[in-house]
């Protein structure tokens, strides 16, 4: 199904304000679609990249949940499994569901060293053959409805944003510094984003061409705001997560998330004070041209 197809689709959620900022800040309006589309061919319409660390108590009911969503959508779907070096039975688990389901197109990576997040979702996108991409923690903390509305919302955008109207379990200081964080982004960058980590659905070459080098926490916001910047539309779609049904999350890189935030706020500043002197010069180039 190409993406004509998808935006023609009949979806079944809510209607959804599509946000196209007012002007492009580069050339990506240039970018012809048909000549990407003929320099590469995908295979699927999505690609769902699922990240497994010692998630062997929700990695399974993670993946049903997945393909019970991908079943009432209308795309045509692969999933990439990235186990970041567990300690624990995930592997075993997620060969064993692999092994009962043939059909399925599913893949397994096993690290033998943990690498983070990022540097996960980073390697998913060169191995994807969807030409959309989204990440998928492998912890069970999204119920099927989530998944359902965000599949519908496929093709309706550059972009399809998630954002969490409730997280049941969550703790009051984490919904404040959830908050904070959103707050902080939007100031520097200058957009309007409800939420930057709910794991954006975005075109893989996008990705390819413009992935995040931050290696933690920030990647995704980091990601996010270079693709806005660009002038991309976006749509944000309501949905509802849980906390994590069981511990499983590696601790090992709490300083990395540290540095990389902070280097994401600088990246900002930077970014956004640059835009501004750029329509400030493009202004006194008008004014003198027009003397």
């Amino acid at each position: 199904m190409d993406t004509k197809e998808l935006k023609k689709a009949n979806y079944e959620t809510a209607a959804i304000d599509v946000i196209r900022p007012a002007a492009k800040l580069c050339a990506y309006e240039h970018l012809d679609e048909e000549h990407i589309r003929s320099m590469y061919h995908w295979e699927k319409d999505i690609t769902i990249m699922v990240t497994c660390y010692n998630e062997k108590a929700n990695i399974i009911t993670t993946l049903e949940t997945i393909i019970a969503a991908l079943n009432q959508s209308h795309l045509s779907w692969e999933i990439i499994i990235i186990d970041d070096a567990s300690i624990d039975s995930s592997v075993e688990c997620v060969s064993e569901f692999i092994s009962k389901h043939p059909s399925y197109d599913i893949k397994l990576k096993v690290r033998t060293e943990n690498r983070g997040l990022a540097q996960n979702y980073a390697d998913g996108i060169f191995m994807a053959r969807g030409r959309y991409y989204k990440l998928i923690s492998g912890d069970g903390g999204e119920p099927l409805e989530t998944f359902v509305t965000i599949f519908n919302a496929v093709g309706k955008a550059d972009i399809v944003i998630p954002y969490y109207t409730k997280i049941e379990g969550r703790s009051l200081g984490r919904k404040i510094v959830s908050r904070t964080y959103v707050l902080l982004v939007n100031f520097l960058s200058g957009h309007k984003v409800k939420y930057y980590n709910g794991g954006p659905v975005i075109s893989t070459y996008n990705l390819m061409r413009s992935y995040s080098k931050c290696h933690g926490f920030s990647f995704q916001a980091d990601t996010v705001t270079r693709l806005l910047d660009e002038g991309m539309s976006y749509i944000e779609v309501p949905v509802m997560s849980y906390e994590r049904l069981e511990e499983g999350k590696s601790t090992a890189f709490q300083l990395r998330n540290f540095l990389s935030v902070s280097k994401l706020f600088i990246d900002l500043t930077l970014r956004r004070l640059s835009r501004i002197y750029h329509r400030h010069l493009k202004k006194s180039k008008a004014v003198n041209s027009a003397r």
